[in-house]
């Protein structure tokens, strides 16, 4: 009997992966191995890996990388202030290349010829996947079952149901659900038609604002360079920190977004996100560099937020142009250093309070009270010269405008009459 080839499953557990040992065994004949990536979130790897086996992988692996995905990719995306469509703090996004990485890794390690994930063809993470083993290992065939079989997400829980092979949802509750440290995402369902409110059912990781407690809550976060290094004066590591802000900002109400989303592949999408921490993290960041840059470095961190945050979204992480921008964030997060205390309360944070050794503010220059060292004579020459451009345009361009504007004016008259 041939020997078959071996294809590397990235491997969740949920629907569509678990429907897939059985898929890729069958249409491709090939051995499949599983791994599942564990970045956070994953409740029971033990069991997940003897699912696997159950279901007929030849061999079932698990990687413990949450450390490795805070430290090398969420941190990387809080310094660029990375937000997608200034919304989405991009959980599910910057997780995909780290677990390709891995996946390429260890097809590579057991000499198998092709890769596989759980992706469907309408959506983000196909790209994510793809881009990044094509750049890692282009001699890697990669397979998308769920891209290829052509079932419906119904239809794909009513095949796994007639070969026994146990799914974590149902036709009642069909959610398409992701999370790690960073957010959790939830779709599909009633959550397709955007005129549907989200029901309460499909969060877990935060309260209800109405709901949250009646008394506001505080907590200081310090950076370090830009990065999140304690809690309430409390050292931990940044894994340790995202956590228990999350479950602080979460009993808050803070984090919940309902976002009408552009995919990669052209198309919208509504997509429902739980991030706590991410949420009170970035405002207390972008409110830390507001204290320690110049306004010109701001404004043009802000263009590099956006394009970092495009990137990261268009599944271009293992590029020359993300590690150029990393080049640029790195710098620029040379002094963004100190504390910063935030109000959370129903659903809203809001900073009160921060101070840095690398502060630009000087209240000697911004008090109106004794010790007042701005010298308010500069001003009259300094608006001079400042306005003079305008000055001279207006006296060079405006009049003669308005000159034309009066010949027109007095054109029409004449055709009247």
């Amino acid at each position: 009997m041939a020997k078959r080839d071996k294809v590397v499953l990235a491997y969740s557990g949920g629907v569509d992966t678990s429907v897939a040992i059985k898929w890729l065994s069958d249409k491709y004949d090939m051995d499949v191995i599983t791994c599942c990536v564990n970045v956070g979130g994953v409740q029971d790897v033990e069991g997940i890996v003897k699912k696997a086996i159950k279901l007929g992988a030849i061999k079932s692996l698990a990687i413990d990388a949450r450390e490795a995905f805070i430290n090398e990719y969420v941190f990387k995306a809080i310094k660029a202030d990375a937000l997608y469509e200034g919304q989405y703090p991009l959980a599910t996004a910057l997780a995909r290349p780290l677990m390709a990485k891995l996946l390429v890794d260890l097809a590579h390690r057991e000499v198998a010829r092709a890769v596989a994930h759980g992706c469907t063809g309408k959506g983000n993470d196909q790209v994510r996947f793809d881009v990044s083993v094509l750049a890692l290992a282009p001699e890697l065939k990669i397979i998308a079952p769920a891209r290829e079989w052509g079932m419906t997400r119904d239809e794909t829980i009513k095949y796994a149901n007639k070969h026994g092979i146990p799914i974590p949802v149902s036709l009642g509750k069909p959610y398409s659900i992701d999370e790690n440290p960073w957010g959790r995402s939830i779709e599909c369902g009633v959550l397709e038609d955007p005129w549907n409110e989200p029901p309460e059912d499909i969060f877990e990781w935060t309260r209800s604002p109405d709901k949250a407690p009646d008394k506001p809550e505080y907590v200081e976060i310090a950076f370090e360079q830009g990065i999140p290094v304690s809690l309430n004066g409390e050292k931990m590591s940044g894994l340790a920190l995202i956590e228990k802000l999350n479950v602080m900002a979460g009993r808050n109400g803070i984090g919940r977004i309902d976002h009408i989303e552009s995919r990669v592949v052209g198309i919208k999408s509504r997509e429902n996100y739980e991030a706590p921490a991410a949420t009170v993290i970035i405002k207390a960041h972008l409110g830390l560099e507001a204290m320690t840059m110049t306004r010109h470095q701001l404004r043009f961190k802000e263009k590099v937020a956006q394009e970092y945050a495009d990137l990261i979204y268009n599944g271009l992480w293992f590029s020359s142009h993300r590690q150029n921008l990393d080049a640029y964030i790195d710098s620029s997060q040379r002094y963004v250093t100190g504390v910063v205390r935030v109000r959370m309360h129903k659903g809203t944070c809001v900073l009160v309070g921060r101070k840095s050794p690398y502060s630009l503010y000087n209240i000697k220059l911004a008090t109106y009270d004794k010790g007042d060292l701005f010298d308010q004579s500069d001003s009259a020459s300094f608006i001079r010269l400042w306005g003079l451009p305008l000055k001279v345009q207006a006296q060079a361009q405006m009049d003669d405008a308005a000159a034309q504007a009066k010949v027109r004016t007095a054109s029409r008259k004449k055709k009247k009459s």
